[in-house]
């Protein structure tokens, strides 16, 4: 395997992708694109689709000393994998296992947020127990019902009635046994890329659909993505900053989104971090890194060098 100068020139890296989670077609999509911008930096990289437990042996076959991790929620994403690659003494990209296992777990992300005073909307833990007559008067008429710990809006939906309700419910319930009930907000949505110790213009997300979903995200052509992204200066900075904090606070680093919304009076919350961001052409950070002025093989040497050293 050639190596550029990201490496040392004993290092062996390797692309992990694919994987078993909900999210499996997205990962093969940015791991595909990762390979070719390490070859184009003049890498070979191993490619590596094997189970969470087979992982293990891939690694140690394949001698692997570097591994940029382009696997997207369950174990990819929830500290799983980066705990046994720590273990393997193997450095790898994203945030440390710690990180990773908090980001993915929406609820507990909100209550850290909640009590260093980061607004976040307002939300209640549901089950198919719970009354929607009482989630309506915590939160309002419209709210929003999502797995706690899944990615990319899998499991997700807007609901208005109880029966709507009672159906998100037990949708939501396939993905994880823990699902928020989220205050709705009606304004726009963004995302600010966090890149080291910077952050990366911000994207406004415009759809036509209800909300920012798996279809908006990934299959629709219709999604726009804004960037400059509209808001005035002085609050996309502001936002800017306060998104790394509670990037920070959560225990994440190296690279990851923190995903906003505002409403009409100027206000805003942030909704959720995600420590391993798509890296497809509909993905947002490298639509931030372009702005900024990077091309795709710049931003996968630069999150390579941000990796996380056992």
């Amino acid at each position: 395997m050639t190596n550029s100068n990201l490496l040392p020139d004993n290092a062996r890296l390797a692309v992990l992708f694919g994987g078993e989670g909900s999210e499996r077609d997205v990962s093969l999509n940015s791991g595909a694109q990762v390979i070719a911008g390490f070859k184009a930096l003049g890498m070979e990289p191993v490619a590596i689709d094997v189970p969470t437990h087979q992982l293990a042996d891939a690694i140690k076959s394949e001698r692997i000393t570097h591994a940029f991790i382009a696997l997207h929620g369950g174990d990819g994403e929830n500290g799983t994998v980066q705990a046994l690659l720590r273990s393997l003494d193997v450095c790898f990209t994203g945030s440390d296992t710690l990180g990773c296992a908090i980001a993915m777990d929406k609820q507990r992300s909100k209550l850290i947020w909640q009590g260093a005073g980061i607004p976040t909307a307002n939300f209640v833990v549901v089950d198919r127990r719970s009354d929607w007559s009482d989630v309506k008067a915590l939160l309002g008429e419209k709210v929003m019902i999502k797995p706690s710990r899944e990615g990319s809006s899998v499991g997700m939906a807007v609901v208005t009635n109880a029966d709507d309700f009672r159906t998100a419910v037990d949708q939501a319930a396939r993905f994880d046994d823990e699902i928020l009930a989220e205050r709705w907000i009606s304004g726009n949505e963004y995302t600010v890329a966090i890149l080291g110790d910077q952050t990366l213009p911000m994207i406004r997300l415009k759809t036509n659909h209800v909300f920012y979903d798996y279809d908006a995200k990934y299959l629709s052509d219709d999604t726009e993505y804004l960037c400059p992204c509209g808001l005035d200066a002085e609050q996309e900075q502001e936002i800017r900053a306060v998104a790394l904090k509670a990037y920070r606070l959560l225990g994440c680093s190296g690279w990851g989104r923190v995903d906003v919304m505002t409403e009409d009076d100027g206000s805003y919350f942030l909704l959720e971090a995600n420590t391993s961001p798509g890296m497809t052409d509909h993905s947002l950070v490298p639509i931030a890194a372009a702005a900024d002025g990077m091309d795709f093989k710049q931003l996968v040497g630069r999150i390579l060098e941000l990796s996380v050293t056992p």
